[in-house]
């Protein structure tokens, strides 16, 4: 099984956060960023137990962005990913992202995409979404938890009043 895991460079939790632009855009002087929690915590995370158990044979990286994501892609590397790659651009908006990811992911034929939920920046949650449809793949949000069998997937997300769990079969884009 070959993954994918999409991270994204976010402002430190623990940084003062100013805007710049009439208040329509991060001031990035002197801010520390990282990987989004999210995609680090669950997505990565999970990926690379998928690895080390025997049941994926690579994780690979992707972000979009400029050079100044350099340092979340080579912490995402040591962490244990494979391969990084990072489509050289501006990240403007959710559907902009969504559809440089997908034209990487539709050349590298993954089994498995995983994102974290969302990102602590702007907390849209709408970038898994976008790029399952536009790679025409099935789509599980918040999963809580996830194993996978050969070509099949179980995932469990928490929904009011409960557990749902469910099953598919690979490819598929599943938000963490």
């Amino acid at each position: 099984m070959k993954i994918l895991v999409c991270i994204a460079q976010v402002p430190d939790t623990t940084s003062k956060i100013a805007f710049t632009d009439n208040n329509t855009a991060f001031a990035t002087e002197g801010l520390t960023m990282i990987i989004n929690p999210y995609d680090e915590w669950y997505a990565l995370v999970r990926a690379l137990e998928l690895k080390e158990t025997g049941k994926a044979t690579a994780v690979h990286l992707i972000t979009v962005g400029k050079s100044e994501v350099e340092p979340v892609i080579r912490k995402a590397l040591a962490l244990g990913g494979d391969e990084a790659i990072r489509v050289n651009t501006e990240s403007s908006d959710s559907y902009f992202i969504a559809s440089q990811i997908a034209d990487v992911a539709k050349a590298g034929h993954y089994d498995l995409i995983l994102t974290g939920k969302e990102t602590i920046d702007y907390n849209g949650s709408q970038v898994a979404g976008m790029l399952a449809e536009a790679l025409d793949l099935p789509f599980i949000s918040v999963a809580a938890k996830l194993d996978v069998a050969g070509s099949t997937v179980k995932a469990e997300r928490e929904i009011v009043g409960g557990v749902q769990e469910v099953e598919v079969s690979t490819p598929v884009v599943i938000s963490c």
